[in-house]
Formats: structure tokens, C-alpha cells, sequence
């Protein structure tokens, strides 16, 4: 089961979005102070949140950034490594989606089945090409 760190200031929004992630069945839902980045899963955000984490941040593929439609915040938002950025304004299936492209790009512990695993693999080979 997929696990989904939620630190939001707006407590509204991080409970609507919680509640819409639930009823997917398929992840653990989390709201939390402080994101744990040694969890493995997707880490949604606001730009204070974001501002709290350590930094590099550990798999930034896997953050999700909510936030308002500011050049400043984007910026350190790229600069961080973040790909996924929704605005706070957008419909909450936006931020859904989000979520999903980001545990699909967030890399999988070891120790995860080898159903849920990528397979890195080009014509038989890796990407390493060995």
C-alpha cells in the first residue's frame, strides 16, 4: 500500500484532499507536521513545508507542491528538484493526479513485491546498457 505524507498549513484542503485519497482504497493516508522523508511514498507539500525540509531533498520526484500561482515559489520549487506542482485554486482531482504521476515516478524500496517494481528495461536490456 502506497503511503501519502500530507503537510498542509490549510487544514480544510489537506482534509479534503485526505478524504478523496482514501476512497481510492489503495494508500495510506497520513497528515503529518514534519514529512518523514525515509518513508517511502509521496510527500505533499505547501511552500512553508517545503521550506522546512532538509535540503537536498531525498527524491524531490516524489513531492508534491501546493501552492499559489507565485514566480518566487516556483522557482525554488525547480531549483529543489519538484516536478510536481499544483495550484492551490485547482480542483483537488488535479492534486490527485498529481499524486499519482508522483508515486509512479518515486523510486521503490528494495524490500517492495516485485509486482509493484519497474522494470528499467529496453529490448531485454537496462538502460545501462548491459
Amino acid at each position: 500500500m502506497e503511503i501519502v505524507q500530507i503537510t498542509l498549513t490549510d487544514a480544510s484542503y489537506a482534509s479534503s484532499l485526505g478524504e478523496m485519497l482514501v476512497r481510492g482504497g489503495v494508500r495510506e493516508v497520513r497528515r503529518v507536521e514534519a514529512p518523514d522523508q525515509g518513508l517511502d511514498g509521496v510527500i505533499v507539500v505547501d511552500p512553508d513545508a517545503l521550506d522546512r525540509l532538509p535540503f537536498p531533498l531525498d527524491n524531490p520526484e516524489r513531492i508534491v507542491l501546493i501552492t499559489r500561482n507565485d514566480p518566487q515559489h516556483l522557482s525554488s520549487a525547480w531549483e529543489a528538484g519538484i516536478r510536481s506542482v499544483v495550484f492551490s485554486q485547482d480542483p483537488l482531482g488535479t492534486a490527485v493526479l498529481a499524486i499519482m504521476a508522483a508515486e509512479l515516478r518515486a523510486p521503490r524500496d528494495s524490500h517492495c513485491p516485485a509486482s509493484h517494481a519497474v522494470a528499467h528495461t529496453v529490448a531485454g536490456r537496462d538502460r545501462k546498457g548491459g
